[in-house]
Order: C-alpha cells, then sequence, then structure tokens
C-alpha cells in the first residue's frame, strides 16, 4: 500500500501553477549569482585568446554547477507541493548554497574553491536526502536517494579539485560536472534499479513552465544591472549615454524575440503534452543555452559603455556579437520545441551575425552594438509582420505527444 505520509509530499493533480513567493525568493540569490558570473568574464575581456577561452572553460564550470542547483530546485517544486514545510526547508536550504556559491564564485578558481565546493555539495546531497527521509515508505523515495547517490560519486572530483593545485581544478571540476550533468541526463541509474529519468517524473508542467520564463527574466534582469552599474560608475559623456541607451534598447529586443509567440505558449505546450516531464526536459537544455547568450551580451554591454569608440578588440566581439548570436541559436530551437518549426528570420539574422563579424573587427564597439541592435529589430519586426493578420496559434510541437498517458502529470516507471 502506497505510503499516506509520503504521498501529502507529492502534488496533486489540482494544484498551484504559478511559483510561490518562496521561489521567487529563491531567484533573488540568482540574480546576485549571475552578476558573478559576467564578473569573471569582465576581467579576462581584455586578455589573450587562450587565456580568454581559459576563462570561459573555467566560468562555464561554475555557472553549470549553478545551473545544475537551480535546474533540480525547480524540478522538486515542480514535482512536490511547495506549500509543505518540507519542501520550502529544501529551497531555503538551497537557497542559502547558491548564495555562498555566488559569494565564492569570483575566486572559486583561486582562494574560495572550498567555500564553493562546500555550497553546492550540501544543497545537491542534503536535498534529496531530507525529501527522501520526507517520503517515509513511499516507493518514489527511491529516486532522491538515486540524486544522492549520484550527487556524493560527482562529490570526490569536486573536493578533490578544491584541494588540488590550481592547474590540477578545471579537469576535476570538470569531472564532476560531467557526473552529475550525466547523471541528470540519464535519470541516476542504479545497479538492478535501472533509470528514473527527470522526463518521466509527475510535474505541473504549467509550473515548470512558468520558472523557465522566470530565469529567462532574471537573466534579462542581470544585464539590467550591469547596463545601470556600468553607466553609473562611469563619466556621464554623450558616447556613453548613447552606449547605455543601445544596450538598454537590445535588451528589450531580447524580451520581444523570445515571448513573440513561443515564449507565451511554453505554459499552454506544457499543459496539453502528454509527456510533460519530456518536452519540459528539452526546454531546460534550450534555456540553459539561452541564459548563456543573455548573459554573454550582457558582458558585452559593459565593455562598450566603457570603451564605445575605442578600437574594438576582436576578442570583445565574442561577447557583443557572439551572445545575441548563441540567443539568436537557442531562441530557435525553442521555436522548433513548441511549433515544429523554426522561422526565416533567426537564421536570417544569425546569419547576418556572422557576416558582419569580419567587418566589425575594423571598427569600435559602439559600432558593433548598433549593427546587434538593428539585426535583433529586424528579427523583431519580422516576427511581427509575419504575425499580422493572423489568429492565435497553438502547440505543434514534435514532442507534444510522446510518451504516456497523463496530461500535465506523468507518472515516473
Amino acid at each position: 500500500m502506497t505510503d499516506r505520509r509520503g504521498a501529502r509530499l507529492l502534488r496533486p493533480e489540482v494544484s498551484a501553477t504559478r511559483a510561490t513567493f518562496l521561489e521567487l525568493f529563491f531567484d533573488l540569490v540568482f540574480v546576485f549569482a549571475l552578476t558573478r558570473v559576467s564578473v569573471r568574464l569582465i576581467d579576462i575581456a581584455g586578455a589573450s585568446v587562450v587565456e580568454l577561452v581559459a576563462e570561459i572553460g573555467r566560468t562555464s564550470v561554475l555557472f553549470l554547477a549553478l545551473w545544475l542547483l537551480w535546474s533540480i530546485t525547480t524540478w522538486v517544486t515542480s514535482r512536490y507541493e511547495p506549500e509543505r514545510g518540507v519542501i520550502q526547508f529544501v529551497v531555503v536550504g538551497s537557497m542559502f548554497g547558491a548564495m555562498v556559491m555566488a559569494v565564492a564564485l569570483p575566486g572559486a578558481f583561486e582562494d574560495r574553491a572550498l567555500p564553493f565546493v562546500l555550497g553546492y555539495l550540501a544543497a545537491m546531497i542534503g536535498r534529496p536526502l531530507v525529501i527522501a527521509a520526507a517520503l517515509h515508505r513511499h516507493p518514489r523515495r527511491a529516486v532522491p536517494l538515486r540524486v544522492a547517490a549520484w550527487a556524493a560519486v560527482g562529490a570526490v572530483p569536486w573536493l578533490a579539485g578544491a584541494f588540488a593545485p590550481e592547474q590540477l581544478r578545471l579537469p576535476l571540476w570538470l569531472l564532476a560536472v560531467a557526473v552529475d550533468g550525466t547523471g541528470l541526463l540519464l535519470g541516476w541509474p542504479l545497479p538492478r534499479l535501472g533509470p528514473a529519468r527527470a522526463s518521466g517524473w509527475l510535474i505541473a508542467g504549467e509550473h515548470l513552465a512558468d520558472r523557465y520564463q522566470q530565469i529567462f527574466l532574471i537573466s534579462l534582469g542581470e544585464t539590467i544591472l550591469v547596463i545601470g552599474l556600468t553607466y553609473s560608475g562611469e563619466a556621464f559623456t554623450a558616447d556613453r549615454a548613447a552606449a547605455f541607451a543601445v544596450a538598454f534598447v537590445t535588451t528589450a529586443l531580447l524580451w520581444r524575440i523570445y515571448f513573440h509567440r513561443a515564449g507565451h505558449l511554453l505554459a499552454e505546450a506544457l499543459r496539453v503534452a502528454r509527456s510533460a516531464g519530456r518536452l519540459g526536459s528539452s526546454v531546460g537544455a534550450t534555456h540553459l543555452v539561452i541564459v548563456v547568450g543573455v548573459l554573454a551580451t550582457g558582458v558585452g554591454y559593459e565593455l562598450v559603455i566603457q570603451h564605445p569608440y575605442d578600437r574594438i578588440d576582436p576578442v570583445w566581439l565574442a561577447f557583443v556579437v557572439g551572445g545575441p548570436a548563441i540567443f539568436l541559436i537557442a531562441r530557435a530551437r525553442f521555436e522548433y520545441e513548441i511549433f515544429g518549426r523554426v522561422s526565416w528570420s533567426r537564421w536570417g539574422g544569425l546569419a547576418v551575425l556572422l557576416l558582419l563579424t569580419p567587418a566589425l573587427t575594423r571598427g569600435s564597439p559602439m559600432v558593433a552594438l548598433v549593427a546587434v541592435a538593428a539585426v535583433l529589430a529586424a528579427v523583431a519586426t519580422a516576427d511581427t509582420w509575419r504575425s499580422r493578420g493572423r489568429g492565435a496559434e497553438v502547440p505543434a510541437s514534435p514532442l507534444l505527444h510522446g510518451g504516456e498517458p497523463g496530461g500535465d502529470f506523468h507518472r515516473a516507471p
């Protein structure tokens, strides 16, 4: 017989679809954390290509650790009832772990490696153990126990990297992220038990959509902080004022392109999906890339506002142009996930950015940012023109009808 005490922890079939105030509070930590990610990249932006690639690798590891913590917490609150005291305790505990990671992040590969790792491991191992204990004898307690087991395996290279010399830290932490990411991807398989993939979890699909939309807005909020803090720290000259304005317009265009059609219909797509978990897993990977593109764009803003008409360092184009290009690639995938198609404006905008890049190496940062804004404005205009006179669309994703029946809720094996 199913344990009733544990069953009360699971989301009922009829539950709130919007994020709770506690989850929004949890997200505030990630506004701060994402600014710390940008700081590492901004500090190295003027370095050589080799140094830049190395720092991008280091920063990517730190960002992926934050993403894994946020992502799994999001799946937890979509699978379990977030109004339960145990789940609220888990969210607050994860929030504190993320805060420790964020504070340590700028020096995580230098003198703050251990605090970063301890904050991460406390959340990644402690969270599933608390949930497993709260589920009591419920059969689904096997899933958090699997998660804890994989996190414990990943803890070995995390801790080894924290105590190892700096030159060994990156390969060890790459291994650690690979272990944690592989566990999530494969469903934390254990011998004789098989996997329990997140794509098959019993979840509230509309709630998951709400959370992914919010992490996108958080990343946009980080760029707003970058724009405001950078401009307020510089002399109020006409050229910097122009850079400030163009950067803000660019952020507004990213918002417009994301939410046009597909962004608005994400919740509906997950609501009608027979396998909300499968579609949610795919959309989660897409939003990881979307956030990376937005963060890189934010780094470009700071470089442009600080040096609007200096001779551009070609390396800077990795952020000024590369960030929006990554965003358009991910947004094209997002459109396919919702509608099973990709609009020509996405690929057209990406092609124009790539074709303009060689010419932009001979101009100034301001010229590059204006070119990016013009391309994004053309994409947004094409979206509006294409939608004019058309009725409301409905989701038509090739992922909508896979898996077992279940609407918003899909039972794990």
